[in-house]
């Protein structure tokens, strides 16, 4: 493998073990020419992905903008990376093994709501507010209330 920092053609793998509940290996490489160390993982990809999106634009399924999305909305939340990390892969997992090379932008974000819903609320509601374009603080307030995320015990305001 290449080295990312000074692209020398030949790394050294210095260590390798299980990631992702064994889904993929972690790599700690070395490169011999600049002495730089860095992380790589190999992952099992059953097919090559083509996301549709809504206006019919087709692209290539991007695992790593996925995570980023998911990394987004669970910004300073108590989240273990890893658990981000196998949510993810469970997602790339189900896709991959449905069958199918086309999946719809909007079968990415429900797989994404459902493994947000029950990792973190908070990050459920945010990652919400963008795939479902909320406007205004209603659509938040609609949102929580009928996904019945308010929280127990607190008292409603005048006119709900």
């Amino acid at each position: 493998m290449r080295c990312p920092f000074c692209s020398h053609e030949d790394t050294q793998v210095k260590d390798s073990r299980p990631a992702e509940d064994a889904a993929a290996i972690r790599r700690r490489r070395q490169c011999p020419g600049c002495g730089a160390r860095f992380t790589t993982f190999e992952r099992v990809q059953l097919r090559e992905l083509t996301v549709v999106k809504k206006n019919g634009r087709r692209a290539p399924f991007d695992r790593d903008k996925l995570f980023r999305s998911v990394q987004l909305a669970a910004q300073k939340r108590n989240l273990e990376p890893e658990r981000i990390e196998q949510m993810v892969s469970g997602i790339v997992r189900r896709l991959e093994s449905s069958g199918e090379s086309d999946v719809a932008s909007s079968r990415i974000g429900e797989l994404v709501m459902d493994g947000l819903k029950n990792l973190d609320s908070v990050a459920y509601v945010r990652y919400a507010s963008v795939y479902k374009d909320f406007r205004e603080v209603e659509d938040f307030r609609d949102f929580i209330k009928d996904e019945r995320l308010e929280p127990k015990g607190v008292a409603k305001t005048k006119g709900e």
